[in-house]
């Protein structure tokens, strides 16, 4: 029998979140847990698991986890992938008989290595997607539907108005359904279902390919001129730090130095 999972989400969770996100905003992407409400929305999402894997990507400190294992998913049939090596330790306390992986999602083959002999039902992600550019959400998307079996589905939630997963790059490979808005959430968000295109049998036509190429070049360049202008930042913030103490330093010696000089020019007594 299954131990019972408290509901109410302990307010230290809120902390922790908070001080992830002060040290790693890109990676964190919100500044609190998923609410119980939008965790739930996304449980359903999975829909009925019989047998096989669901593999959490970005699970935090576990409010989707637990929401899933409420809808009655067993321990085992979880896989969780964490980057940050403190949720990892939290998550493993928090849900016994639960595998923990502290890895990369944006890495999943490498990173769901060892898990190649069980299939994979579900991919469900908690990740902030739209802090990506588009060739590395494209790719996320692409390689875990390479990973799940024939029928998986990839769960998304996202604060956006729009598909996180644009409908250029998966035009002719995967349907996109969104939700209802999520209002109890805070902000409110909507839940997104991917799944293989049943139609794509035949290669995207030229001009979608040429298009999607482009558009993630583009992605890349602007990803590429966004660290260059925060390597400028940087560098400049150090050389006026620099500066600062050097000059800081300069009237300090003068300040010093300013007594012993009127004394070594004081004339002489008669």
């Amino acid at each position: 029998m299954r131990a019972r999972l408290r509901s109410k989400r302990p307010l230290g969770d809120e902390v922790r979140f908070l001080k992830m996100w002060f040290e790693s905003p890109r990676l964190t992407g919100a500044i609190s847990p998923s609410g119980r409400f939008l965790a739930r929305a996304m449980a359903r999402a999975v829909g009925p698991v019989d047998d096989g894997l669901v593999v959490e990507l970005g699970p935090g400190t576990g409010p989707v986890t637990r929401a899933l294992i409420e809808r009655g998913l067993a321990a085992e049939q979880l896989v969780l992938v964490e980057y940050e090596s403190a949720f990892c330790r939290l998550l493993t306390q928090r849900f016994p008989g639960v595998r923990v992986l502290q890895g990369d999602a944006f890495a999943l083959a490498r990173t769901l290595a060892d898990l190649s002999d069980r299939p994979i039902c579900a991919i469900v992600s908690s990740l902030p997607l739209l802090n990506q550019p588009l060739a590395r959400r494209t790719a996320l998307i692409e390689d875990a539907f390479a990973l799940m079996s024939p029928g998986g589905v990839f769960v998304q939630f996202t604060y956006g108005l729009a598909s996180p997963i644009p409908r250029p790059a998966g035009t002719g490979r995967f349907v996109a359904q969104a939700s209802a808005p999520v209002w109890l959430n805070l902000p409110p968000a909507r839940v997104w279902t991917y799944r293989s295109d049943p139609n794509a049998l035949a290669p995207a036509p030229l001009l979608s390919r040429l298009r999607e190429s482009a558009d993630r070049m583009g992605e890349e360049w602007v990803g590429k001129a966004e660290a260059a202008g925060r390597l400028l930042r940087t560098r400049k913030a150090k050389l006026g730090a620099r500066v600062r103490a050097r000059a800081k330093d300069v009237i300090e010696e003068a300040r010093r130095a300013k007594p012993l000089d009127i004394f070594r020019n004081r004339p002489p007594r008669e």
